[in-house]
């Protein structure tokens, strides 16, 4: 037997359009749904009939439920995208304001730290991302999905291609980080 999946309502088919047409990320899709559907059970109707009023009950809510400062943002940002661009009704959100995030500075390693860090890989293959990773700054994914080709040992740069936010950036390369690539290939 084949289980049968709920049809889609032609609201949020319309988002799920909307947000193809721009090219939106699947995680980006998801979030907004998420928001979208969270705010339909705090109504207990179609989002689609909300008022100004509804939408601010709604974020005292989610700040009396005590929200992260970056989930109330997020789904203030679907909000955004479903009520502007699906229902045209950009009106009704403009009075909705992001919440400020507290900016705080990272943990940074010092040089002993660090190499101590990349010392203790247990190979090769890790010892080298880690050192990529330290002395490039790139993210897991981006440091996964290099190749021979991106590196420039002419220019001293690694290619980044499609990177966070699917754009392509260059990277410096230290003479030291070369060697330990060329130790690996």
């Amino acid at each position: 037997m084949i289980p049968s999946t709920p049809a889609v309502s032609a609201l949020r088919q319309r988002l799920l359009d909307d947000m193809r047409m721009r090219k939106l990320g699947p995680k980006t899709q998801s979030a907004y749904v998420r928001a979208v559907r969270y705010f339909a059970s705090f109504l207990q109707r179609s989002p689609d009939t909300a008022t100004a009023e509804d939408l601010r009950r709604f974020q005292l809510h989610l700040v009396d439920r005590g929200v992260s400062p970056i989930t109330l943002n997020a789904t203030i940002t679907g909000l955004k995208f479903f009520f502007d661009v699906t229902l045209n009704r950009g009106e009704l959100v403009e009075r909705m304001s992001y919440v400020h995030v507290p900016q705080k500075l990272p943990v940074v390693l010092s040089r002993d730290e660090a190499a101590r860090l990349i010392a203790a890989a247990s190979n090769l293959k890790y010892h080298t991302a880690l050192s990529i990773a330290y002395g490039t700054g790139l993210r897991v994914s981006e440091i996964v999905a290099l190749k021979v080709g991106d590196i420039d040992s002419q220019r001293m740069t690694l290619r980044v291609e499609q990177g966070k936010g699917r754009k392509d950036r260059y990277a410096m390369l230290s003479p030291v980080l070369l060697e330990r690539l060329r130790a690996w290939w």
